[in-house]
Order: structure tokens, then C-alpha cells, then sequence
């Protein structure tokens, strides 16, 4: 029986492929004491079929394919995040996780040259301790063998579980506080007691209110109606006002008149309240005052709610796929301003395959172009670095004319966590033999040394960012999670920090860090290679 499945497994690699996605999967989703594997079963179920399969060898570009799509989905939700961490504190951080990086590399360099382990393994060692698959990819390239995927699987599991260990103990000696989250959108219902000496337009009065106020509707002679700013006010009309500070609220009434609630939201005779569902790609990628709303209507946006937020509709807010926009509208317009959003769910799921496409084909020529290092020679991106680069960039622009780069969260996970299984999958296959003998001889030392490499770049992280640079606590694990980059880790992360910070700590330093270990995997193995 075991030879009759060893035969029609190495007999059939896009069989293996989807039994290493299918069976990783399941066991991903174990956990012991809080700790599961995830995405990254994938890759020992794959390791496993290859070991008892020894035939079994995925040919081809799959694994390549899978690799890009994960790289260009990371590169596009993440480029804004990515180059706002270029300037001000991010350039800290990334230097700090920069330091960390290096510092773990050439652990693993000068343990593996002790004991005499081999280059391979021990680029492998490196990358399986980031949890880095374009790491992973550079190494292969660079020394043009399976080697690195050996060391990459014996480090892997620490390099997930070793961060979270980290994490829980530091937090256990820190004990830190976090305030609660704040809310991002506040209404309040203002009665007109004062008006200003000079005039009291609309226009002029919102000059004086607080900053970040946006009046959204005004009551006037018992209706209510949409602001313009050539409106006359008088003593008795009410506002509706929008911000995202709770105290400009109370700021406004005393600069105004008094809080008056329910007055304006009660009577929806002359304007209702609608939710619509963001679903045209055209309105995507463009700052809302350069959003024409459609002829003859008057439309009001009230608040955008992204994924679980709600925001304050700024001028310069772009709309996504998938938002959600509060708006006021005539009671004889709804159907218009349904139309103009698209209002329907399943473009969540959808993105421009132009976009894509092109995308994709402007990061593999990236990768391809040669780039002079001095004493050194030539090293490229390759597809580990290329298409993140191009995606980054793209992620920051959003748009270029017609095309919107942009794409909904929903599909954007599908296609990053399909393409990453598609190369843990093909890896694991196709050095599924090698490891079983490689970690026979020298599991155990590779382990440690995996370990040390991991523990190296978490604790120059977490000490200097702690005791050296006093960062806030919840920035610092964002920064350590994107120095080591699984996303298991982000999540762990934001338990112990429940803010928003990690999040945007690790948007800043996973792409930048990801750059530094392909490069540096690349001139490595360059060096090694030349000698």
C-alpha cells in the first residue's frame, strides 16, 4: 500500500501539490498551548510527502508563480505604510530593525563556519529563522540547490514560536498599559445661539470651527439640508457636525451654542441616511475631492467605515473597494447615489487582472536588472525583490490614469496566502528526501544555531528599542515583528499590545527588512560563489 501511494504521488506532482496544501492546512489549524503552525504546516506536510515519495519533484514555475503573488500582495496593501516609515520615526525603526537583521546573519554565518556547516544550510538557517520565503527564494538562487530549504525547515518552527516566547515573557516583566482604543468618528447636534459680527454664512462660520470639524447637514426652517457655503445662518438653526476628536464636540457648542441632540437625525423628511457598499473601481484610488458625484444630485459623505473603523471623510481620503460610505442624500436620490457607489458585495473578492498583471511583469524585470556591488560584482532582486519593490511602489501610487492598482482586502489575503502555499508546497517537495538525511546527521547543531540567529535579532530589537531608545511598547513589537515577518508573530503581538501600532509598526519594517535579507543573502552567496 505505502509503495502504491510513494508511486502515484512521485508520478504525479499537481496531486502532491494539493495534498501538501489540503493535508498543511489541517494540520496548521492545531494548536497546542497556543501555538499552531498556520500557513507554515504547508511546508513540513510537503517536506513529508517528499520523504516518503522520493520520485516526487514539482517542475516548473509553480512555486515561482506562488512566490510573486505573495510578494505583490504585500507590496500593495503595505507600500503607503512602507514609505511614510522612510521619514520621521520610521527611519529609527527600520535602522533599528536593520541592526538586527545584520546582527543575525552574521551569527548564522560565523556558527555555521565553526562548525563547519554548510553555506547552503546555513543561508537556509537565516531565512527559516525570519520565517522569510523571498529569503528563502534569493538563497536558492544564489547557490543554485536545494540546500537552503534544508536549513530553512529545521528553523522555521522556532523562528514563529521563538518571537511569541519572547513577546509573552517581556510583556509578563514590562507590564504594560495601553489607553482604549479611541473612536475615529464622533456626531453631535449643535442649536445656533451665536453667530459671528460680520456675517453668518455658512462659509465664514466653518472658518472658525475647531479643526477637523466638518458640518454635514444644516437644519434650517424645519427641513434639513445639505451645507453651502453661501448659505445665510440664523439664531435658532441647528448643525450636525463630524470629527474625530470627542472634545470638538463640546468645543463647538461652547463656541456656538448648545448641544441639542436628535433634532436634525429624527426627521429624515428632506434627506435619509444611507450605507453603500464601495464596488466600482473608478472610484478607487482618488482623493474624494476628486470624486465627481453624478449630475443633478446632492449627495453628502458622512463617514467611510474601513474594515471595522469609521473614518472622517478628509478631502484627501482615498475610497477602497469595499468601503462602506454613510451618506445624505434626498429621499428621491437613493437610487441615483446606489448606482454611483455600486453598492454590491462580491467586489470584495474581485481585482483588476490588468493591474495585476502588469504589476507582476514590471517586478520580474526589476528582479532581472543587474546591480554593481563594489569589490563585490553584480547581484539583482531577483523575484524575491523585484516584484515586492514594484508592488510598493505601485501600493503608494494607487493609481496611474485609469488603472487602479488597489485591491480589496479580502482578495488581496486570498491571493497572498494561495501563492505562499503554492511555494511552501513546491519546496517542500522538492526537498523532502535531502532533509530527512540532512537533519538525520546535523538536526539538533542546526537548530541551535537556528535558534541563536532568531534570539540574536529579537533581543537587539526588543533591548535596544526597550532600554536604549525608549520606544512606546506597542511600536516596539510592531517593529519586531516585522524584523522577523511571520504574520502569526503580528498577531500574537497585538494581543499583547492591543492597539493599532503593531500593525503599523510592522507595515513600516517588513518590506524594508525583506529587501535587506534578500540582498544580503544574494551577496553572500556571490561571494562564496567567486571564491
Amino acid at each position: 500500500m505505502m509503495t502504491f501511494v510513494s508511486d502515484l504521488i512521485g508520478t504525479q506532482p499537481i496531486l502532491a501539490i494539493f495534498l501538501a496544501v489540503g493535508l498543511g492546512y489541517a494540520v496548521g489549524q492545531i494548536n497546542i498551548l497556543g501555538f499552531s503552525l498556520g500557513i507554515g504546516a504547508v511546508l513540513f506536510v510537503g517536506l513529508f510527502l517528499g520523504a516518503i515519495a522520493p520520485k516526487a519533484q514539482v517542475a516548473g514555475p509553480i512555486g515561482l508563480i506562488g512566490l510573486i503573488m505573495f510578494l505583490y500582495g504585500i507590496g500593495i496593501l503595505y507600500g503607503r505604510q512602507f514609505f511614510e516609515g522612510l521619514t520621521g520615526p520610521g527611519r529609527i525603526y527600520n535602522l533599528l530593525a536593520l541592526v538586527a537583521v545584520v546582527a543575525g546573519l552574521l551569527v548564522a554565518l560565523f556558527f555555521g563556519w565553526v562548525f563547519g556547516v554548510r553555506l547552503g544550510h546555513t543561508l537556509g538557517l537565516f531565512a527559516g529563522s525570519m520565517t522569510s520565503t523571498a529569503t528563502l527564494q534569493a538563497a536558492l538562487d544564489a547557490m543554485k540547490n536545494n540546500e537552503p530549504s534544508i536549513g530553512y525547515s529545521v528553523a522555521y518552527p522556532f523562528g514563529v514560536i521563538g518571537p511569541i516566547l519572547c513577546f509573552y515573557f517581556l510583556t509578563r516583566k514590562v507590564k504594560p498599559t495601553f489607553p482604549p482604543k479611541p473612536a475615529r468618528f464622533h456626531m453631535g447636534e449643535i442649536t445656533i445661539e451665536r453667530l459671528p459680527e460680520d456675517g453668518g454664512t455658512l462659509g465664514k462660520l466653518m472658518a472658525l470651527l475647531p479643526e477637523g470639524v466638518q458640518v454635514a447637514t444644516v437644519r434650517q426652517e424645519h427641513h434639513n439640508r445639505l451645507p453651502d457655503a453661501a448659505l445665510e445662518l440664523h439664531v435658532g438653526d441647528a448643525l450636525m457636525i463630524a470629527t474625530d476628536r470627542a472634545e470638538a464636540i463640546q468645543e463647538t457648542a461652547t463656541l456656538l451654542g448648545r448641544l441639542d441632540p436628535g433634532r436634525i437625525a429624527k426627521d429624515r423628511a428632506d434627506l435619509s441616511y444611507q450605507r453603500f457598499f464601495v464596488s466600482k473601481a473608478a472610484l478607487t484610488g482618488r482623493k474624494l475631492d476628486e470624486i465627481q458625484m453624478p449630475a443633478g444630485t446632492e449627495i453628502r459623505i458622512l463617514h467611510v467605515r474601513r474594515y471595522d473603523v469609521d473614518l472622517v471623510p478628509s478631502p484627501d481620503l482615498m475610497l477602497e473597494i469595499g468601503d462602506r460610505v454613510g451618506v445624505l442624500v434626498p429621499t428621491d436620490q437613493i437610487a441615483k447615489a446606489r448606482t454611483h457607489f455600486g453598492d454590491t458585495e462580491k467586489s470584495a473578492a474581485e481585482f483588476s487582472y490588468v493591474s495585476v498583471g502588469f504589476g507582476m511583469v514590471l517586478g520580474v524585470l526589476l528582479g532581472l536588472v543587474p546591480i554593481p556591488v563594489p569589490g563585490v560584482g553584480t547581484v539583482t532582486l531577483g523575484i524575491g525583490g523585484g516584484p515586492l519593490i514594484v508592488a510598493l511602489i505601485l501600493g503608494r501610487l494607487r493609481r496611474t490614469g485609469p488603472i487602479s492598482w488597489v485591491m480589496p482586502l479580502p482578495a488581496n489575503i486570498v491571493l497572498r496566502n494561495f501563492g505562499l502555499t503554492l511555494f511552501l508546497a513546491a519546496v517542500g517537495i522538492n526537498s523532502g528526501q535531502a532533509f530527512v538525511t540532512t537533519v538525520a546527521s546535523q538536526g539538533p547543531l542546526l537548530l541551535i544555531i537556528g535558534g541563536l540567529v532568531l534570539l540574536t535579532t529579537v533581543a537587539i530589537v526588543l533591548g535596544v528599542g526597550l532600554y536604549v531608545l525608549k520606544l512606546p511598547y506597542d511600536d516596539l513589537l510592531g517593529v519586531a515583528s516585522g524584523a522577523t515577518g511571520n504574520p502569526a508573530i503580528l498577531v500574537y503581538a497585538t494581543r499583547m499590545a492591543p492597539t493599532e501600532r503593531p500593525d503599523i509598526g510592522y507595515a513600516m519594517i517588513f518590506p524594508s527588512a525583506t529587501i535587506v535579507k534578500v540582498i544580503a543573502v544574494q551577496i553572500i552567496g556571490l561571494i562564496a560563489l567567486g571564491g
